[in-house]
């Protein structure tokens, strides 16, 4: 009888360590799944696939819910959701013109993620806006310096080249925004009007 016990109790021993195993396990595969590393792979593998469908889209209805895509992943940080409310608060205020109190969330979203290209990217835009477009241009060079293809910091940059007078510097910048974006009007229309700005200024 007391072995019969003791065997029994062996066994619920044994069942309730499975259990417990197969709990931290499941457990290991959540971590590994919200893992940060693990986010931000996916993160470039979905941009990287998305990118190359805009290049080779024709239509530019199909190409604007790509770059729609392609912006919602811009503005979603790929591990810490605080900073992608962060990015969002900034750019309520950006939109009621609140341009100082931007600056500042875009800066704290800096601080926080040096290396997430979007708030380099929001805090150049306020500066833009702001009028200090030699500021604007540094945060641009940080943006391309973490993503080259971003055409939206490339379009920036035309408007800021634009504003210091560099027009053919503009040009350059919209160019290199129509290789990675072929369907995009806009660039060659800044592209067209910059050259008869240039001309006129020529005669």
């Amino acid at each position: 009888m007391v072995k019969l016990y003791t065997k029994k109790l062996g066994l619920l021993s044994y069942q309730s360590k499975y259990k417990m195993i197969r709990k931290l396990f499941v457990v290991f595969l959540f971590c590994a799944f919200l893992n940060p590393a693990n986010a931000k792979e996916d993160h470039v593998l979905e941009l990287n696939k998305l990118f190359t469908q805009l290049k080779s889209i024709e239509d530019p209805a199909d190409a604007r819910e790509v770059e729609d895509r392609i912006w919602k992943l811009w503005t979603t940080h790929p591990s810490e959701k605080t900073l992608t409310d962060l990015l969002a608060k900034g750019s309520g205020y950006m939109m009621q013109n609140q341009l100082t109190s931007a600056h500042n969330v875009f800066s704290k979203v800096i601080e926080l993620d040096p290396n997430w290209a979007e708030g380099w990217n929001k805090r150049a835009t306020v500066l833009y806006m702001m009028g200090n477009f030699e500021l604007s241009q540094n945060d641009i060079d940080m943006v391309l310096s973490l993503e080259k293809r971003h055409f939206g910091a490339l379009s920036g940059q035309g408007l800021v080249q634009t504003a210091l007078q560099n027009y053919q510097k503009a040009i350059d910048s919209y160019i290199e925004a129509h290789k990675i974006y072929p369907s995009s009007q806009s660039t060659l229309r800044m592209i067209e009007q910059l050259n008869i700005l240039i001309q006129k200024e020529s005669i």
